[in-house]
């Protein structure tokens, strides 16, 4: 399995340097870090780049979902079967970013980081947010999902970008799991430390009204997409492993393949 790590960047010049310098310390191959800028105007893409990330630009302000598809598409030109996705604002520690690269040896399984957003000091309004988005994934999809908003993930690259997952914002990261289990790709979650700064310190561009809307729209419609048409998931053949897999250092992930 060759894993590399996609960060999607947006006006992240305060922590992003920190983030790909943490991420490639730790990463088998340091030129595996992809820093996807989507339409910044404060330097995001020149500290990246000088922190030593590969950057790839959008001109303009698309949406992480774009942002994550732009990454994905270039890694898989590159050689990798698996992204590990990390936020540009330093929540997601580089070294949990590494042990979810590798924590379970299945490079088809769509492995998602869950956080106990309570013990991390999360915003009322996030937690209110991923309890909401969690109840209605986890009715829709048939199976009770833990974290369905944590950016902190693994994607099977060429399973993810098969499924035809069409959001360009937030809603991606719901798009793709509710595809993901109608089309019966293996489901992992793992337990995830996250770190949130104080309310002072904190930035971000997720509107606590406009985008779970967006989100709600976006799930009703894949549901009724999928249950009409799944995705055909095309066969993979694992590459050779290129670092030694490290041993979870947490309870063995919880996992289901159950279709809608």
């Amino acid at each position: 399995m060759r894993p590399c790590a996609i960060i999607p960047a947006y006006q992240a010049a305060r922590t992003v340097a920190e983030v790909v310098g943490a991420t490639r310390a730790l990463w088998p191959e340091p030129s595996a870090v992809f820093v996807v800028d989507d339409g910044s105007t404060d330097g995001t893409a020149d500290l990246a780049r000088a922190a030593g990330a590969t950057v790839l630009a959008h001109p303009n302000n698309r949406g992480k979902g774009a942002a994550l598809r732009t990454g994905m598409m270039h890694a898989l030109r590159r050689g990798f079967d698996v992204a590990v996705t990390l936020d540009a604002d330093a929540q997601h520690p580089p070294a949990e970013a590494h042990r979810i690269a590798f924590v379970d040896p299945d490079p088809r399984a769509l492995v998602l980081g869950v956080r106990d957003l309570v013990r991390a000091g999360a915003p009322r309004a996030n937690q209110m947010s991923n309890r909401i988005s969690n109840f209605f994934l986890s009715l829709f999809s048939g199976r009770p999902l833990a974290d369905t908003q944590c950016g902190l993930r693994r994607y099977p690259l060429q399973t993810t970008l098969s499924l035809g997952a069409r959001d360009d914002g937030y809603a991606f990261e719901a798009e793709i799991i509710l595809r993901a289990i109608a089309a019966g790709v293996r489901i992992v979650e793992v337990p995830m430390d996250v770190v949130y700064p104080p309310e002072h310190e904190r930035i971000t561009h997720f509107h606590s009204v406009r985008d779970p809307a967006r989100i709600v729209f976006r799930v009703v419609s894949t549901l009724a997409e999928s249950r009409l048409a799944p995705a055909t998931i095309p066969p993979v053949t694992p590459s050779v492993p290129s670092a030694k897999p490290s041993r979870p250092s947490r309870d063995t992930p919880r996992e289901s393949a159950r279709e809608l």
